[in-house]
């Protein structure tokens, strides 16, 4: 199946967002996908997690706010 296929959770993840305001975990050292940007948040996935949960208040995408 290719590369090393352990869980890129379980170490440093960062925490993202896109141009809706969803937010999002994604691994340290992979490229950005086209539309999201870094929030400056990186951790544990838990700790990012908690990030997330008081930032995100209001999960609809922001062109149906």
């Amino acid at each position: 199946m290719g590369q090393d296929q352990s869980n890129w959770q379980d170490g440093t993840v960062k925490v993202v967002v896109n141009d809706e305001e969803q937010y999002a975990l994604w691994p340290e050292k992979r490229p950005l996908p086209q539309g999201w940007k870094e929030t400056g948040k990186m951790g544990d996935r838990n700790d990012c997690l908690a990030y997330i949960s008081d930032v995100w208040r209001d999960m609809r995408p922001l062109s149906i706010r």
